[in-house]
């Protein structure tokens, strides 16, 4: 596989991120920030985007790590809407899109990276520009698109009962 020791902690702990968005928006519809896992998520995501930072397969500033920037903007986001617009029903909207959305876009550097990975020495694409990956891809954005839809519908009953 070729990982640094910078590349298994920056695995584990994005590992560790996803889990945590997942298990969020199971129990609550949504990574919520005032809750263990969306807690999970949000410190697990910072750090993965700052340790990718450092990582580069190619040398060099690469599309990864324009993703990891993007990525801190949208959690950073989120986390001050979450924190200091707690009153705001219509921040909650963005809150919900900028964490979803910043999950959706990890997962396309994680997809890449471990389909050219896994399983050791047959890994299931050859490069990035494998179909599989387009494919697995496209399934994931119909996912958020679905994911997203159905946080805006719960969240405007939410916002009509007074409860965020």
């Amino acid at each position: 596989m070729g990982l640094s020791s910078l590349g298994i902690f920056h695995t584990i702990i994005g590992i560790a991120a996803i889990i945590g968005a997942l298990v969020s928006f199971i129990k609550y519809g949504r990574i919520n920030l005032s809750e263990p896992y969306g807690k999970v998520y949000f410190y697990g995501t910072l750090v993965t985007s700052l340790t990718a930072l450092g990582i580069s397969k190619h040398g060099g500033f690469n599309p990864g790590h324009a993703f990891s920037i993007f990525i801190i903007i949208l959690v950073s986001v989120a986390y001050f809407l979450f924190s200091k617009k707690q009153k705001s029903k219509r921040a909650r909207y963005f809150e919900n899109f900028s964490l979803s959305f910043s999950f959706f876009l990890s997962l396309v550097p994680t997809v890449n990276e471990t389909f050219t990975r896994v399983p050791l020495g047959h890994p299931l694409a050859k490069d990035i520009t494998d179909p599989i990956i387009g494919k697995t891809l496209l399934v994931l954005f119909i996912l958020f698109i679905a994911g997203s839809v159905y946080q805006y519908i719960t969240q405007r009953k939410a916002n009509k009962q007074g409860s965020f």
